[in-house]
């Protein structure tokens, strides 16, 4: 492990433009000596080779130097290094690279030999099959079933397993990139993709603003293309194009919505890729192009927030990024509280504060099931994999911490901070002690009496919530509770106008010793055994495991094996794993579906369901 303690940092105009920045952050996750040498812009030329599934090319970077080192180091993980080369005065030699030893978490120190004038390194490789950050389906796990799919998943520190390169959100970057395909198929990158319905087969992509090595992402597969407007698109599968422009057509109020509030959208596009249900996550925020779950695609638009989430990633995250993953709050909590006052802008009050009360309920179980120390914002991960920060902790405590700040500086004043924040740190990655130290200049010291350096250190270094956190409630959730109780005792439930947050608040809280006759009565009458929204379905799938309700076993055999997205499936992997029955059961389940879940959604869920002992 080595300190991250310089770098170069690319500021966007209209173009790239190189100026220079120190960043302080120990990165404790990567093998990079960003203060030797630094990776400002990357050369890639990739084939995507299905039969083999597998990745092939070459990766060129420019050098930056800070230094006389004669050495970069950067970060693998399970890549085939074919060779080295340096180019000194225009002309490529070859030159001579190691391997580390490998590590459970970082994978494998690689160091190039770039002698004191090359200014640029290429490396030519190929990755393995079972690359943690490529995922490959074979056309029968797609939904047109003739071609097979590509996608990849960086974050946190898998872009390693694709790409040799500098592996540390404390490095910024632009890049350009050719890929080559099987005729027929479409290749994307986090760049500028075009609408074009050619399928020629070589594709070129340019990410002309700098970003963190997590945000470099590629997919490849039978995908069509539709505008929503000017500057959004939705890229997907056919069997699903129609529906996902049609659940996201709020997107560009979004992006004005957002710009109003914390200045100008800076990535010119904001396109939308529809992955396959193996997707591990809701969504990943690459820039110009988020890749989505199609589990949100419901039909009602009642799940559109996690679009909000993504988008508001291009301000949180993507423009101002958390320099190591000990400070993934400053991506996630920030983005949470963007993405709530998003959807207040857009849809009002009400349903922003039902969804901030629902985030809270689960950050809540959260931090009944998590150690007190992985409860902390500014986590010490060790060398932990950081993966293992990825809870509701960095979300909602993050966006709670902020929703507190709004509380005792008054909206208005807290707006007009995170505009600052926002353009003052763009393009940059910065630490937690960085963002407290400009917390203190622009916001505490200037109104001295709203709070306080010790509570401020409160929310970013201890266990838990602090007493006075809010605690957000719902006026609809309140009706619920109402409601339910009279439905308890034989009453109706009026749902005509439910939202999928008020059926969630309704079915989480049901009690637990609810009666199975009760159970029976409320599938009956709503047939949530077979209902299509994932979201309900899970939390209904998980109430009748807790309760033993038979009549939902095969839909649940059936959502596991059709659905890879972990926030979905591994809370009912954990829940089956409580019994000796459900736990055989869930690991023949599992197997069957294993196939078709993606890396990290089978170490996630193989953690659950398999004694590491």
């Amino acid at each position: 492990m080595h300190l991250s303690r310089a770098l170069v940092i690319w500021c966007f105009s209209l173009a790239a433009v190189l100026s220079s920045s120190v960043v302080k952050a120990e990165d404790v996750h990567s093998y990079a000596r960003l203060d030797q040498v630094s990776t400002p812009h990357l050369d890639l030329v990739l084939t995507v080779d299905f039969e083999a599934r597998k990745l092939k090319g070459h990766a060129t970077y420019t050098l930056q130097r800070h230094d006389d080192t004669n050495q970069i180091y950067l970060d693998s993980s399970e890549l085939v290094i074919k060779r080295t080369e340096i180019r000194v005065n225009d002309q490529w030699l070859p030159t001579k690279f190691t391997l580390g030893d490998i590590h459970p978490s970082l994978g494998q120190e690689l160091i190039v030999d770039i002698g004191g004038i090359a200014d640029k390194v290429r490396i030519h490789y190929e990755t393995i099959p079972s690359a943690s950050g490529l995922q490959w389906l074979t056309p029968a796990q797609t939904a047109g079933k003739k071609h097979p799919f590509m996608f990849s998943q960086s974050q946190p520190i898998h872009a390693r397993s694709w790409i040799p390169i500098q592996d540390s959100p404390a490095l910024r970057l632009t890049y350009n990139a050719t890929v080559t395909t099987p005729e027929g198929l479409l290749a994307v990158m986090s760049a500028d993709n075009s609408l074009s319905e050619e399928r020629g087969g070589e594709y070129h992509f340019t990410m002309p603003q700098p970003i963190p090595p997590y945000l470099i992402a590629i997919a490849a597969g039978d995908l069509a293309v539709k505008s929503i407007s000017d500057n959004v698109a939705v890229f997907a599968e056919q069997y699903i194009l129609d529906d996902a422009a049609w659940e996201f057509a709020d997107t560009p109020a979004m992006i004005e919505a957002t710009e109003a509030m914390y200045g100008p959208y800076r990535w010119d596009r904001y396109d939308l890729l529809i992955l396959p249900p193996s997707f591990p996550f809701g969504g990943m925020e690459n820039p110009r192009l988020s890749f989505i779950t199609p589990t949100v695609v419901s039909g009602d638009r009642s799940l559109i927030n996690l679009i909000a989430h993504e988008l508001a990633h291009s301000w949180s995250g993507n423009l101002v990024t958390n320099a190591s993953w000990r400070d993934l709050w400053i991506n996630e909590g920030f983005t949470s509280y963007v993405e709530n006052r998003i959807m207040e802008s857009l849809f009002g009050k009400r349903r922003a504060q039902m969804e901030l009360a629902l985030g809270y309920q689960d950050l809540l179980a959260n931090i009944e099931r998590l150690e007190p120390k992985d409860t902390v914002l500014n986590i010490d991960l060790g060398t932990r994999h950081p993966d293992d920060v990825f809870s509701q902790v960095p979300y909602v405590k993050g966006q709670l911490f902020l929703v507190y700040l709004e509380e005792k500086f008054g909206r208005e004043t807290f707006d007009k901070f995170l505009r600052k924040y926002f353009d003052d740190f763009a393009f940059q990655s910065i630490s937690t002690a960085q963002f407290k130290t400009y917390l203190q200049r622009e916001l505490l010291a200037k109104n001295p009496d709203a709070v306080s350096t010790s509570k401020v250190n409160e929310w970013l270094h201890e266990p838990g919530l602090p007493a006075d956190a809010p605690k957000p409630t719902s006026d609809a959730f309140a009706n619920v509770e109402k409601q339910m109780q009279r439905w308890l005792k034989g009453g109706q439930l009026q749902i005509e106008k439910w939202t999928t947050h008020e059926w969630l608040h309704f079915i989480n809280n049901l009690p637990l010793d609810i009666s199975a006759e009760n159970m029976a009565r409320l599938d009956r009458v709503f047939n949530l055994t077979e209902i299509q929204n994932s979201e309900i379905a899970h939390a209904w799938l998980k109430l009748s495991i807790v309760k033993k309700y038979e009549p939902a076993r095969e839909r649940l055999r059936s959502y596991l094996l059709t659905i890879g997205r972990n926030k979905l499936v591994s809370p009912l992997y954990r829940e089956l794993a409580k019994t000796p029955d459900n736990l055989k059961w869930a690991r023949e389940v599992y197997e069957q579906a294993k196939p078709g879940y993606h890396p990290l959604t089978q170490t996630v869920n193989e953690a659950l369901l398999y004694d590491k002992n």
